[in-house]
């Protein structure tokens, strides 16, 4: 089985996604790495070593980018609380970090594992761009990459058509989607169809019993006053978990697409959209498959089974 290397931007949701990479394949997991997107990186940092702690996975922390290439950092706290936990009084303790920065820990870890390491993206893609603009290898190191980020049917979650993670720094995702690497991108539409999580699946989550089950659902607090009063999504979804249940077991996502992926970076509503395109006339190359549809079944199973 490939090695897999998780780059995200540490809130509530990509702490579940954590716990089911810990729980469900720790043997498989080869380095985390952090990015600012839904807090500030620090935090990040801070919420990734806590999830790793609290799924007994003694693991260093790779830091990395603080900012966007480009911009200013817009964080997603009023989504996902302050700490990036819910906000609900967490005992989050500190990160233990490597000290090697996080593009350049993936640049080393790609040719360590050359061709046989898959890499799953929870949040911006900034660490993913600098890797490549480090080293003119690493995509033809890299063996797949999946991508929790954009949208295939144009709806989205911080814009009316555009998701955060590509959104927070668009210039970092078109860089990544032209590259070479091949890509899954599983967007924001196959969290909000597939991986809705009501208030009678939260109980049913609570009621597992375990810390990483109360972690789990009650660290969407915040999240889940934003679906009621803007997204409309009912209880919450969990656009990173379906991610990496997708990365773990690819029969997950049931239909694909292959498209060539550029993304608008400049401003406005359109800011982060992403442009698929497959007209046989374009001679961009198609390195991205994209998911269409999903298999709630087997995620949910996956989900309750890294809780226990």
């Amino acid at each position: 089985m490939n090695k897999l290397w998780i780059d995200t931007d540490t809130a509530s949701d990509d702490a579940v996604a954590l716990m089911i990479a810990l729980s469900l394949a720790p043997e498989r997991v080869a380095g985390i790495s952090t990015v600012a997107g839904n807090v500030p990186v620090h935090l990040s940092s801070r919420n990734a070593a806590y999830t790793a702690r609290l799924c007994e996975f003694e693991t260093l922390i790779h830091e990395g980018a603080a900012s966007p290439l480009c911009r200013t950092l817009e964080t997603a706290q009023h989504i996902h609380g302050e700490d990036g936990m819910g906000d609900i009084g967490l005992d989050l303790g500190s990160a233990d970090l490597s000290g090697i920065p996080a593009a350049v820990a993936l640049v080393e870890a790609a040719r360590q594992h050359k061709g046989e390491l898959e890499v799953v993206t929870l949040g911006p893609l900034t660490n993913i761009a600098l890797a490549l603009k480090l080293d003119p290898d690493f995509a033809g190191n890299i063996a797949k990459m999946t991508i929790m980020g954009g949208t295939s049917d144009c709806y989205g979650n911080v814009t009316p058509v555009s998701e955060f993670n590509i959104w927070a720094d668009p210039e970092a995702a078109d860089v990544v989607f032209r590259s070479a690497i091949p890509k899954v991108m599983v967007g924001w539409d196959i969290s909000r169809k597939y991986a809705g999580i009501s208030n009678t699946d939260a109980e049913e989550l609570l009621a597992i019993g375990t810390s990483k089950a109360k972690v789990a659902v009650n660290s969407q607090k915040v999240l889940r006053e934003f679906c009621s009063s803007t997204s409309g999504v009912e209880g919450f979804d969990l656009p990173d978990p379906i991610t990496m249940a997708a990365a773990l077991n690819p029969s997950v996502i049931t239909e694909v697409k292959p498209y060539a992926v550029r993304v608008v970076c400049g401003e406005g509503p359109s800011r982060g959209l992403t442009i698929l395109k497959d007209r046989h006339c374009n001679d961009e190359p198609k390195t991205t498959q994209v998911a269409l549809t999903a298999d709630r079944t087997i995620f949910w199973q996956m989900l309750q089974e890294a809780l226990k």
